[in-house]
């Protein structure tokens, strides 16, 4: 079996542990599939396709999966163990990407369904925010590599995105580095282009835009990006996205959100805004047309 194979396997361990023991507990209950899908208002057809370990099952779903068969407590504790397994093993970018060229529609969910959007970014210009030329770049230098069909197709997905920017009714914040603005994936031109539309973005009224400046007094490390989401209502509640190298990481816990939260705080205390973040930003184009001659 070659590497490649190997790693496929290992990362859907979990699944097929989970989808085994979700078809023997329906089939020692003496529920059919149809009827199974019936009480949990789920097609048959997706009870089969998680019965075979093709389809992963949420948290909910498992829950009222194990709920509608009258499941022991132990029973649910350990389906709830082995999906929560599951879905971490199917949150590394191979595993993400195995049955999808990009994965914006996702990103655009989670933005659709919040009604404020905070994200620090340290290294790169995030997503909300990108030209189309900025973005293709970034997609090229993925762990993943694209094909060119898939990065046209994430391109013009990311750019969908960013028409949520521009809906009054959601709050936008925004916390990059100047070394992050600094970055360039491509020719000065691109990053000139690119400063341009943070200026013009900067001056939305739903939106708020900070720069931690290179000379700013260190109030917390400059860590990885992440991202907050906040819900509209108790239902989702708040959560946090990061994106390591390995792989996405969700935080759903409350104690971790804090933790995030204050290096928010901390961070916009470090942070420029308003006219003194566009000067900013007009000072470091400045900066590269004078290098480029």
């Amino acid at each position: 079996m070659d590497m490649a194979a190997e790693n496929a396997d290992s990362a859907s361990t979990g699944r097929a542990r989970l989808a085994a023991e979700l078809r023997q507990l329906r089939g020692l209950s003496g529920v059919s599939g149809r009827e199974l899908g019936q009480r949990i208002d789920m097609s048959q057809s997706k009870v089969s396709r998680i019965e075979a370990g093709t389809v992963l099952p949420s948290l909910p779903e498992v829950a009222a999966w194990v709920v509608a068969l009258e499941a022991s407590n132990d029973t649910r504790e350990r389906l709830d163990a082995l999906t929560r397994i599951a879905h971490r093993e199917a949150r590394h970018w191979p595993a993400l990407f195995r049955d999808r060229g990009h994965l914006q529609d996702e990103v655009h969910a989670l933005e659709t369904m919040a009604v404020r959007v905070r994200t620090y970014q340290h290294s790169v210009v995030p997503g909300l925010l990108q030209t189309a030329d900025y973005a293709r770049r970034v997609f090229s230098l993925f762990q993943v590599p694209y094909s060119d069909e898939d990065r046209s197709a994430a391109v013009a997905a990311r750019l969908r995105r960013q028409q949520l920017v521009f809906e009054p009714e959601r709050r936008f914040d925004f916390l990059i580095t100047e070394a992050a603005l600094r970055w360039r994936p491509g020719p000065s031109r691109l990053l000139l282009a690119q400063l341009d539309r943070l200026v013009s973005i900067s001056t939305l009224d739903n939106v708020s835009f900070g720069v931690i400046p290179l000379d700013a007094e260190a109030l917390t490390t400059l860590s990885h990006g992440f991202v907050i989401y906040e819900g509209p209502d108790e239902g989702r509640g708040t959560f946090v996205a990061v994106e390591m190298i390995h792989g996405p990481v969700e935080v759903v816990d409350v104690e971790s959100i804090e933790l995030y939260e204050n290096s928010w705080s901390r961070l916009e205390r470090m942070a420029v805004f308003d006219d003194h973040a566009r000067s900013l930003l007009l000072t470091l184009a400045e900066d590269i047309r004078s290098s480029t001659g």
